[in-house]
C-alpha cells in the first residue's frame, strides 16, 4: 500500500510541475521576430506588437496612428494618453502602391463615395467614375482623409481583405473597427506609415 501512494504521489507531483516548464517550451518554440534596419520588430498578423507611440512622434499632439504594413496592424493614441487600441487592417498589395512617411487626417467622412485614381482606371477600365455610398463601395462606412491626395483609413464591406495585401494604398478596417476609431479622432491626428 505504501507503493501505490509513493507512485500516486510521484505521478501528481510529476503532472504538477509540467505547468511550470511549458510556457519555457512554447517560447522556445516560438520564432523570434525578425528585427529590421529601422530597430522595429516585424511579427506576422497572428502576433501583434504593441508599439509605443514614443518611438514615432515627438508628441501625441492631438493623437497618433501609426500603421506597420509589414505585421498588418494600426495602432491608435488618443492625444490624452488615456486610450491605446490596436486594430487588424489590410494593406497595399504592393511595394509600388505602399505610401511611407509622416501625415495627418485632414477630413473624416461617414458614409464615403468612392472616386477611382486614373491609375486605377488604366488597371480596371470598367470601373465607374465615382460609386456612392452603399454596401458595394469599398470604403466602407466611415473613412479618415489623409493630407496625402488618394490615400485613406477606410472600412471595407469585404472582410475577407483585413489581414491581406489587399488594397490600391490604402489600409483598410473592418467596418465596426473604423467607426471605432472614427469616433476617437481628431482632425489633425498625426499619421505614420511604416
Amino acid at each position: 500500500m505504501a507503493n501505490s501512494n509513493l507512485t500516486r504521489r510521484s505521478l501528481l507531483g510529476a503532472a504538477a510541475c509540467l505547468p511550470l516548464g511549458a510556457p519555457g517550451l512554447l517560447r522556445a518554440q516560438s520564432p523570434a521576430p525578425e528585427i529590421l534596419a529601422d530597430g522595429l520588430a516585424r511579427r506576422n498578423i497572428s502576433s501583434f506588437v504593441t508599439l509605443r507611440w514614443q518611438d514615432h512622434f515627438e508628441t501625441l499632439g492631438r493623437g497618433a496612428i501609426v500603421a506597420d504594413t509589414i505585421s498588418r496592424a494600426l495602432h491608435f493614441w488618443s492625444g490624452d494618453e488615456t486610450t491605446y487600441r490596436l486594430y487588424p487592417t489590410s494593406v497595399p498589395r504592393s511595394d509600388e502602391l505602399t505610401r511611407r512617411g509622416y501625415t495627418e487626417v485632414v477630413r473624416k467622412k461617414v458614409g464615403p463615395t468612392w472616386t477611382p485614381t486614373a491609375s486605377m482606371h488604366e488597371r480596371f477600365p470598367d470601373l465607374p467614375a465615382v460609386m456612392p455610398a452603399g454596401p458595394d463601395n469599398p470604403l466602407g462606412t466611415h473613412a479618415l482623409y489623409l493630407a496625402w491626395p488618394a490615400y485613406l483609413i477606410h472600412g471595407t464591406h469585404d472582410t475577407r481583405k483585413i489581414g491581406r495585401r489587399s488594397s490600391d494604398g490604402c489600409i483598410g478596417l473592418y467596418n465596426e473597427k473604423i467607426a471605432e476609431l472614427f469616433a476617437m479622432v481628431e482632425l489633425g491626428t498625426q499619421v505614420r506609415l511604416i
